[in-house]
C-alpha cells in the first residue's frame, strides 16, 4: 500500500457556529513543507470497505507519518499530538490518563491495525496509551458515532496503522532525542532512543522495531514542580515498545501478515502530591518524596495475524483474528484504607486486568450493477472478560466479567451518477454480560464486605443503521450527509463496584443497557487547487447516555439521555511550493437530563466537551534542507454551570526547525514556547478538586536526531 506524503492539517476560516480543526485529505491533492504534488488516492481501512478519503458521506481524518513526527519534534504525548491534529478531540491533560480527552463530546474507539484498545467493561481511561507513535505508519479517523468495528465508538473511531516495511531488500533508521524543561534542572531532563530495520525478500516482508524512553519531572511556566496525579502519570517514567511484523504473499492476490507489539510504561516514584488550594488559585504540585505502593503502570500487548484475498471468485476478502492482554496498575489513592498487621493504617491500589480475543471476517464484491453497486459484508466476534483487583490486599474490586459480542453487517455503495453516490448500511449486535455472585467492598475498610449482588448474564440485541450521501456539486464543491449509530456499553465495572443496596442483581440492573448514540452530520468540502475548505455540522444525540460526575471524590456513571452539537471547520493553503497556512475553529455544546424528566437541562462539563478552539499553524521549508513549523492553540473562555467549573481559556504557541543533512535529519522543537502559566482545562472544567488542580507543562525543548540508511 502506498502511503502520499503529509498535508499538516489546520487552517480553516472562522466562521462563527463552525467548529473544528480537520486533517481530511483531499483523494489525489496533498502536500508537505518540500512541495505539493499529485499523489494516489489515499484508502481508509478503519472503514469496513476501504473509503476513499475525500468521498465518505461521514468526516474523516487522515494523519500522516509527517505529521506525526512535526508534532513528536515538539511532544511525544499521545493526548498532546491528538488533541493538536483531530478537530473535537479534547485538549490533552498531559497525565497518564485520558479520562476527559473526549471526541465530540464522547469516548472515540481506539484501534492498533483494527484491534480495538479500549476496554468495554472498565474504562481505565488509558487506552490511548497502548502503543509509541514511533510505530505508527499513520492514525486514520472517522469523526461522529459508528457502528463498524462494533463497540465503544459513541464519539468515533481512532486507528493507529503501524509502519510498514520500506522497499528493497533492507532499510535501517535510528533515531535519539533528549527533552529538558527551559531552566535545564537534572530532574526535568529525558531522552528517548529507537531503532527500526525493515525490508523485502522474495515474497517475505518484515519489519522490527523497538524504543527506549525516559521522562523526567514536568515544570510549569513559573519553574514549579507539577503536581503527581494519583491515576498515574507521564512525567518522571520509564517505556519502551517493541513492534514485530510479518508478511508472506502466497501469490499476486493471497497475502498473510502477523504482527506483534508490546509496549510498557511504568512511573518511577521518587515524588509525592502536594495538595493545592483551588479557591484561592494554588496549584497542586509536588516534592521529593517516598510513595506508598507501586507507581502507576500500562502493560499491553497486541497481536494480529491477518489473510486478504484480492480476488476470491471476484471478491475482496479480508479477515484477522487478534488478541489484546491489557494491565494497568493506579498509584495508591487515599481512598482505599486498610489495617495492617500491626494495626497501622495503609492504603491500598488498584489494578486493571482486560484479556480480549476476537475475529473480523470482510467481503466485499464491486462492479456490480454495471459498476454502480458496491456491497461489503461481514461478521465480529469480540469476547472480553475483565477484572479490576486490590493489589495490596489482593481483593477483587470489580468482579471478573465477561462480554460476548457477534455481529453481522451490510453496507452498500451506490454510484447513481458519476456526482452522486449513495451509501447505506445495517449492522446488527448481540452481546451477552456474565458476571457471577459477588460481594461490593466497602471502601471505608477495604478488607470488609459491603454487600452481596447477585450474578447474572443479560443480554442486549440492538441493530445499527446508517445511511449517507455524496454530490459533486462542481469540479471544486462536494456536498456530504450521514445518519449513523453507534453501540457502546456503560462502563460495567463502575456500576458493580458501586452498588451499596442489598438485594441488587445483575440481570435487572437497568444501569447496564447499551448506549446507543445517533449522529447525524451535514458538510461540504471546497478544493480550488491549492486552497482546501472543509466545514460540518454535527448532532450526537442518546436517549440513554452516560455522563461521568463526581461523587465524594469518586467518579460515577449518571445514565441520562444527553444531545450534543458541534460545528468543525478546517482549511489550509499552499501559499507557494514552500510554505503552507493552516487556520482551524471548533465549537460544540452539549446537556443532559439530570432530572429525568426527558428533557435536557444541564450543560455538559469539560469532562465531556471541548473548548471552543483556534488553531493557527504555517510550515515553511526555506531550503531543500531546512524547514520549519509554528503552531498557535487558543481555547477560548467557557461558562460551563455556575462559577465552580467555569473555564478561563488560554493561548499556546509551539515551534520547531528541522534540518537535514547527508548525515541524519536534526530537530529542534520547543513546547509552550512563550512559557504560558495556565491550568489545564480539565483542571478548570471537569472536577472540582484540591488534589487535581494541575498548571499545564512550561516552555520545554527536544533536540532530536534521526538517520535513515
Amino acid at each position: 500500500m502506498r502511503t502520499p506524503e503529509s498535508r499538516p492539517l489546520l487552517l480553516a476560516l472562522a466562521i462563527a457556529a463552525v467548529h473544528g480543526p480537520a486533517l481530511a485529505q483531499s483523494s489525489s491533492d496533498t502536500w508537505s513543507g518540500d512541495n505539493a504534488k499529485a499523489l494516489p488516492d489515499l484508502v481508509i481501512t478503519a472503514t469496513r470497505n476501504k473509503s476513499t478519503a475525500g468521498e465518505t458521506p461521514q468526516k474523516t481524518t487522515i494523519i500522516t507519518r509527517e505529521q506525526i513526527e512535526q508534532q513528536q519534534a515538539i511532544s511525544n504525548d499521545p493526548g498532546e499530538v491528538l488533541s493538536n491534529l483531530i478537530p473535537s478531540y479534547s485538549p490533552g491533560r498531559q497525565k497518564l490518563s485520558n479520562a476527559g480527552e473526549t471526541f465530540r463530546g464522547r469516548s472515540p474507539l481506539f484501534l492498533v491495525d483494527g484491534v480495538p484498545q479500549s476496554n468495554p467493561l472498565r474504562d481505565s481511561a488509558r487506552d490511548s496509551y497502548t502503543i509509541d507513535l514511533d510505530m505508527v505508519e499513520r492514525i486514520e479517523v472517522i469523526h461522529g458515532a459508528s457502528a463498524e468495528h462494533g463497540l465503544g465508538a459513541t464519539g468515533g473511531i481512532i486507528n493507529f496503522v503501524t509502519r510498514r516495511p520500506e522497499s528493497g531488500e533492507v532499510s535501517q533508521s535510528v533515531s535519539a532525542s533528549v527533552t529538558s524543561d527551559d531552566d535545564v534542572d537534572s530532574d526535568g531532563q529525558g531522552y528517548k532512543v529507537g531503532y527500526q530495520i525493515s525490508g523485502q525478500q522474495g515474497r517475505w516482508d518484515y519489519l522490527l522495531g523497538g524504543n527506549i524512553q525516559e521522562r523526567g519531572i514536568f515544570y510549569d511556566g513559573e519553574d514549579r514542580l507539577i503536581g503527581v496525579a494519583y491515576p498515574g502519570e507521564l512525567q518522571n517514567t520509564e517505556s519502551y515498545d517493541v513492534l514485530a511484523k510479518l508478511g508472506y504473499w502466497l501469490d499476486d492476490d493471497q497475502n498473510v501478515g502477523f504482527f506483534i507489539n508490546r509496549f510498557q510504561l511504568e512511573g518511577k516514584g521518587g515524588y509525592v502530591p502536594v495538595t493545592g488550594d483551588r479557591d484561592n488559585g494554588v496549584p497542586t504540585t509536588a516534592r521529593p518524596g517516598i510513595i506508598d505502593g507501586k507507581p502507576g503502570e500500562n502493560e499491553v500487548t497486541t497481536a494480529r495475524l491477518s489473510y486478504s484475498h484480492g480476488d476470491w471468485l471476484g471478491n475482496q476478502v479480508d479477515t484477522q483474528f487478534y488478541s489484546q492482554t491489557f494491565r494497568a496498575r493506579f498509584a495508591t489513592t487515599p481512598f482505599f484504607p486498610y489495617q495492617d498487621g500491626s494495626g497501622n493504617t495503609q492504603f491500598d491500589q488498584t489494578r486493571n486486568e482486560s484479556d480480549k480475543l476476537g475475529a473480523k471476517f470482510t467481503l466485499t464484491r464491486d462492479g456490480l450493477l454495471n459498476d454502480h453497486l458496491t456491497l461489503t459484508t461481514g461478521l465480529d466476534i469480540l469476547e472480553d472478560e475483565t477484572r479490576q483487583m486490590l493489589v495490596e490486599t489482593g481483593r477483587t474490586y470489580v468482579p471478573k466479567s465477561q462480554f460476548r459480542n457477534y455481529a453481522a453487517f451490510l453496507q452498500g455503495d451506490f454510484a447513481v451518477t458519476d456526482q452522486l453516490t449513495l451509501h447505506s448500511g445495517v449492522r446488527h449486535e448481540q452481546a451477552e454480560l456474565t458476571v457471577d455472585t459477588y460481594n461490593t467492598i466497602d471502601r471505608s475498610n477495604v478488607t470488609q464486605d459491603n454487600v452481596t449482588v447477585q450474578g447474572g448474564n443479560p443480554d442486549f440485541n440492538e441493530t445499527l443503521f446508517n445511511a449517507g450521501v455524496v454530490y459533486q456539486a462542481t469540479d471544486h464543491v462536494q456536498l456530504f450527509a450521514n445518519y449513523s449509530e453507534g453501540f457502546g456499553m456503560p462502563d460495567v465495572g463502575r456500576v458493580l463496584r458501586g452498588i451499596s443496596d442489598e438485594g441488587q442483581d445483575v440481570d435487572n440492573l437497568l444501569v447496564l443497557e447499551p448506549i446507543v448514540t445517533d449522529n447525524r452530520e451535514i458538510g461540504g468540502r471546497f478544493d480550488w487547487d491549492r486552497y482546501h475548505l472543509e466545514v460540518s455540522y454535527y448532532e450526537s444525540d442518546s436517549d440513554f447516555g452516560e455522563r461521568l460526575t463526581e461523587v465524594n471524590g469518586t467518579w460515577v456513571g449518571k445514565r441520562e439521555k444527553t444531545e450534543i452539537q458541534g460545528v468543525e471547520v478546517t482549511a489550509d493553503a499552499d501559499l507557494n511550493e514552500a510554505h503552507n497556512l493552516g487556520f482551524s475553529y471548533t465549537y460544540a455544546a452539549g446537556e443532559s437530563d439530570t432530572d429525568g424528566d426527558g428533557d435536557v437541562d444541564t450543560r455538559l462539563s469539560g469532562i465531556n466537551i471541548a473548548p471552543e478552539t483556534l488553531r493557527l499553524s504555517w510550515s515553511a521549508a526555506w531550503t531543500q534542507a531546512l524547514s520549519s513549523h509554528l503552531q498557535f492553540s487558543q481555547f477560548l473562555d467557557r461558562d460551563i454551570e455556575g462559577d465552580d467549573l467555569d473555564f478561563d481559556g488560554y493561548g499556546l504557541l509551539d515551534g520547531s526547525m528541522a534540518y537535514r543533512t547527508g548525515a541524519g535529519k536534526l530537530s529542534l522543537g520547543i513546547e509552550n514556547l512563550l512559557d504560558k502559566d495556565y491550568f489545564t482545562y480539565y483542571s478548570q472544567s471537569a472536577r472540582v478538586s484540591d488534589q487535581y488542580y494541575f498548571q499545564g507543562r512550561g516552555r520545554t525543548i527536544t533536540l532530536g536526531y534521526q538517520l535513515d540508511f
